[in-house]
């Protein structure tokens, strides 16, 4: 199941996308276009929103299905449920719980905060595309926010306190 949990995590990451988005796709929403592969996410409302996908994201999308043997199954869900301990996939829509689970365990294996959760990587996605020079314009779009001040409540690039601000305490 690590490539089923990889390919969950780099899904929400680098597309900015809600966990039940990602969770609501079927095989048939991660597709090629040309060279490219996107993901068809299925928003709130009822709305879809198609993005390209990293190559970062791809790579381990690809894995999973490879290993899961899901190319052609095209109306099943993209990520589903396996008993405990099982590479066996039942078939069923991983559920929001479930993924925040996942999330929690793999969190704390790797002895990060553990107050991490699914919304995580859509706010990580956001704040790591702006400090590598992204627009706040394009991460709305990305993230399909209808209103810019929603994406500005995901920019954690001001919740770092610098050194150097620190230094400028003088006494």
């Amino acid at each position: 199941m690590d490539l089923h949990d990889r390919a969950l995590i780099a899904a929400m990451f680098f597309s900015f996308a809600r966990v039940s988005a990602v969770l609501g796709m079927n095989i048939s929403d991660y597709f090629s276009k040309g060279k490219r592969y996107w993901f068809r996410l299925h928003e709130k409302g009822g709305k879809y929103h198609e993005v390209p996908v990293h190559h970062t994201a791809q790579e381990y999308l690809d894995l999973y299905m490879d290993e899961a043997n899901l190319w052609e199954e095209k109306v099943t869900p993209l990520f589903q449920t396996a008993p405990r301990r099982s590479r066996t996939l039942t078939g069923v829509r991983l559920q929001r719980q479930e993924a925040w689970a996942m999330v929690k365990r793999r969190a704390l294996a790797a002895g990060v905060s553990t107050e991490a959760c699914n919304h995580t990587f859509r706010a990580s996605g956001i704040t790591n595309f702006l400090r590598n020079g992204g627009s706040r314009d394009n991460a709305q779009k990305i993230a399909a926010h209808e209103d810019i001040r929603t994406t500005a409540l995901y920019d954690r690039r001001e919740d770092m306190i610098s050194l150097d601000e620190i230094e400028r305490i003088r006494l």
